[in-house]
């Protein structure tokens, strides 16, 4: 707890820690953005095969004109069981015979029928246009839809493992400030490909991006604040990421073709990055890792900051690592992942968080 004395010394919940919070909470707002984003972007409109007869342009007034699209759409399209036009075939043949029956044919035979040789149609009252018009991820392809948010998912997952080790070795906000700029790039990237297995590549290194920031940003929220307004922080950050999804559904309205929304939820990540260079690093990362002079500094700032000025003067070199001393020594034993293990209460913890 000696790093906790210093900082009730400096304070520990002012206006330094105020500041800090309104640098980081619209990051984590748009984060949540970015990890759901796939719930719009994805969208499966209303879709139908293609047809000449419908559908091609070049067809003359005088070969269709006489028949309204709903009689060109019976006798070119089957129906399902529910007597709808089905999704992903069409007749090989136009079925004049059709027009000429009261009630709707159902038993139509296999060889009648043909998958959407030519395309799909799809219905833009809704979305002008997602991932799944852009490449045509219905019917056989249908399954490629998911793999888009399983590699999200997958970034999240590598950016979990490595964050921590990164963020422990070159500090919290060196890292927070590469993948801002990371996921402002790759994001925007992703507004304009052409090429699906890119676009698949350019969502994964968002979710290694998403992951380390949302674990970064509530280090330097909560290594800066004292344990007893550490639940008040928490709050925080979680009360911004049900924000974010409030947000995102209120642009996806607004913003209702794909490559314009992915861009939207992308940008402001580079008025982040640079916003970023406002952040006080952690004094405790910086003291830990042989940095006394950068922790002090630091302290000495927060304390100015927060009104304290005679006790930022009062902290010394000498005072500092008397203070630190049990930390430094313990930060000197080197730890693996097994430690997780060691002990029991640790060990039930560990296992219940991994089961969830």
């Amino acid at each position: 707890m000696a790093f906790q004395e210093l900082l009730d010394q400096v304070g520990g919940l002012g206006k330094f820690q105020i500041l800090q919070m309104v640098l980081i909470v619209p990051s984590l707002v748009m984060t949540a953005c970015q990890m759901f984003l796939e719930n719009f972007t994805t969208a499966i409109p209303g879709h139908r095969c293609w047809v000449h007869t419908l559908d091609n342009d070049t067809v003359s007034d005088n070969d269709s004109g006489i028949l309204s699209p709903d009689t060109l759409l019976r006798i070119s399209i089957p129906l399902d069981s529910d007597l709808r036009p089905e999704k992903c075939h069409r007749f090989i043949h136009p079925q004049w015979q059709l027009l000429h029956l009261n009630g709707s044919v159902t038993n139509m035979t296999e060889p009648d029928k043909e998958t959407c040789l030519d395309g799909w149609v799809y219905d833009q009252s809704s979305f002008p246009s997602t991932i799944v018009t852009e490449w045509d991820l219905v019917c056989n392809y249908q399954s490629q839809k998911s793999v888009v948010q399983s590699l999200f998912m997958a970034g999240m997952l590598v950016g979990g493992l490595i964050g921590g080790h990164l963020s422990d070795r070159f500090g919290r906000k060196l890292i927070l400030r590469w993948c801002l700029l990371q996921l402002t790039i790759v994001g925007t990237s992703a507004a304009f490909v052409s090429n699906f297995h890119i676009y698949c590549l350019l969502r994964f290194l968002s979710g290694c991006s998403s992951i380390i920031i949302l674990a970064n940003d509530g280090m330097l929220i909560t290594e800066w604040i004292r344990p007893p307004s550490r639940v008040m922080a928490i709050t925080v950050i979680s009360c911004a990421f049900s924000v974010g999804h409030i947000l995102l559904g209120g642009l996806a309205f607004v913003f209702r073709e794909w490559r314009t929304l992915q861009l939207v939820v992308s940008v402001p990540f580079l008025v982040f990055f640079f916003s970023s260079r406002w952040l006080v690093e952690s004094a405790r990362w910086l003291i830990i890792n042989n940095k006394p002079e950068e922790g002090l500094e630091a302290l000495r700032k927060v304390a100015y900051t927060n009104g304290m000025q005679n006790a930022g003067d009062a902290l010394t070199m000498e005072g500092l690592r008397s203070s630190m001393q049990d930390e430094l020594e313990a930060a000197q034993t080197k730890v693996t992942i097994w430690d997780l293990f060691h002990t029991p209460i640790l060990r039930k913890r560990t296992c219940i968080l991994l089961f969830v």
